[in-house]
């Protein structure tokens, strides 16, 4: 059978992918929604914010710029305003969409590959579940660790496909989602030929989708970057010794077998991205497989992690997703790929790609293993440090609300959940700009001249005269149960028993 004809017949097979993902999405949402992370949270309220009162801030009359993916809270405020038909503003439910609506992007996104690469529908279900089933993404569900992926593998179809407007538009959104996703961009644009041929359109059409939403975080918020990178670069220390390289062995130390079903099929992308530049640039063969779009992402990936290691960052355990979700897709079309080739040339056995799928595949279940031995539904993500669980801060939240009748407070460090419930005034950098802005200047004076360069072209518009907000109250977690009169107790998979104690502020 010609490759084309098997291609097309691989393709109308593969058809029902967008719904496996989505289904798959439905399940993954069914499981974690009463567990999200604390982060997660603060994106909920943004959506919620933006919905309610068109604010971009976690809390009502706060402008903010602690969103690190203003896609994400774009795309979840709009949901939630949609959710407003029924009444009241639901972004919990809003997530449950948007996480179908990833899974349903990244089925078709591999249904696509499937045609352009020949590949069995079984390759994308297993290109599907590597993303869906992996425990460090589904520990930071709430977050944008959904849609990197999504626009990522967009962004590789379209490239593949030879389509630079459709690429254009892909990066843009990549962009949006996470600024520093413009290193996966570039790698995929220059390491694809049709795409570097026509780079100008394809760079026109992502500036175009990109550009409205920096222009006015420029000059609005006075910052093309949220301030979450200032801001996380000063709590690196909070990990110390360990730092964003080293981080998957401090994860090791604490999870061995959940980081290792997480990131081993990366490891395994990585292995085959060097195997496929060996074959391709050290062997003649005619009619290569076309997985430089493909292995661009990889090793886009690869490069991502280079950088996250000297930008002084910590191991905050979200950041993984981008590069092993890139490595681990190329891992699976890689051995696809090769399988199909195997089929189609009698001087290849099938056996070996077999057994690289099948390995793949066992990692996968073994994932899912994780997943499920985490409790159906979860209390809790895998991967957890918060204070608290995500029901007792939503009890501590409401009741901190009531307590508070319009008074102000102080973030006890952990803000999302408790601005999510409380629906009051919770002060921190991520929440009042004043405070923001003095970790700003504190990391530009403290940053090496080139980095303390960009932190000011990027900060130029900043107004640096806004005072932090000073709050009536302060809110302090301590370990151990609750022992007195506005105290409240809690409960953490990673800390234990502790509480909340609200003060008055002197």
């Amino acid at each position: 059978m010609l490759p084309e004809a098997n291609a097309e017949r691989t393709s109308a097979r593969g058809r029902w992918l967008p719904v496996f993902g989505a289904v798959l999405g439905v399940a993954v949402f069914l499981l974690v929604r009463g567990s999200l992370t604390d982060d997660a949270y603060i994106t909920l309220a943004y959506a919620k914010n933006l919905a309610v009162h068109g604010e971009w801030g976690i809390i009502p009359g706060s402008p903010a710029n602690s969103a690190t993916s203003p896609l994400n809270v774009l795309l979840l405020g709009a949901l939630t305003l949609l959710t407003r038909v029924a009444g009241d503003p639901h972004p919990v439910v809003a997530l449950g969409v948007l996480t179908v609506l990833c899974g349903a992007v990244l089925g078709w996104a591999w249904q696509r590959l499937g045609r352009v690469l020949a590949l069995p529908p079984a390759v994308g279900v297993l290109g599907v579940a590597v993303v869906l089933l992996n425990p460090f993404v589904l520990s930071a569900i709430g977050l944008e660790v959904l849609l990197i992926p999504a626009v990522l593998l967009v962004s590789t179809v379209f490239a593949l496909e030879a389509r630079p407007v459709w690429f254009g538009v892909a990066a843009g959104l990549a962009v949006l989602t996470r600024l520093d996703l413009i290193v996966f961009v570039l790698v995929i644009a220059f390491g694809t030929p049709a795409i570097r041929r026509r780079l100008l359109p394809a760079a026109g059409v992502a500036v175009l989708t990109a550009a409205p939403w920096f222009a006015v975080s420029w000059f609005a918020f006075g910052s093309f970057v949220p301030d979450t990178l200032a801001i996380k670069q000063t709590q690196a220390g909070l990990f110390a010794p360990w730092t964003f390289g080293t981080g998957p062995v401090m994860y090791y130390l604490g999870w061995p077998v959940t980081v290792l079903v997480s990131f081993l099929p990366a490891v395994l992308g990585v292995i085959a991205l060097a195997a496929w530049a060996a074959a391709r640039f050290g062997v003649r063969w005619p009619e290569f497989p076309a997985l430089g779009p493909v292995a661009a992402l990889a090793a886009g990936g690869v490069l991502y992690y280079v950088a996250y290691s000297f930008i002084g960052v910590g191991p905050f355990h979200w950041y993984y997703v981008a590069p092993t979700t890139a490595a681990s897709a190329f891992a699976v079309a890689a051995f696809g790929t090769w399988y199909a080739q195997a089929r189609e040339r009698t001087a290849l056995r099938t056996g070996p790609p077999v057994l690289a799928l099948g390995l793949t595949g066992v990692l996968v279940l073994c994932g899912a293993a994780v997943d499920a031995a985490q409790g159906l539904p979860w209390k809790s993500p895998v991967i957890f440090g918060n204070w608290a669980s995500a029901a007792d801060y939503a009890r501590v939240g409401r009741e901190l609300g009531a307590r508070l009748n319009g008074a102000s407070v102080a973030s006890p460090g952990e803000i999302g959940t408790l601005a999510y419930y409380c629906e009051c005034a919770i002060i921190d950098e991520f929440s009042d700009r004043g405070h923001a802005v003095e970790l700003v200047e504190r990391r530009i004076a403290t940053a090496n001249p080139l980095m303390s360069l960009a932190l000011r072209v990027n900060y130029h518009w900043l107004d640096t005269s806004i005072a932090p907000h000073r709050p009536d109250y302060r809110l302090r977690y301590g370990a151990g149960p609750a022992t007195g009169p506005d105290s409240w107790q809690v409960f953490s998979t990673a800390k234990g028993v502790g509480h909340f104690t609200l003060t008055r502020e002197p």
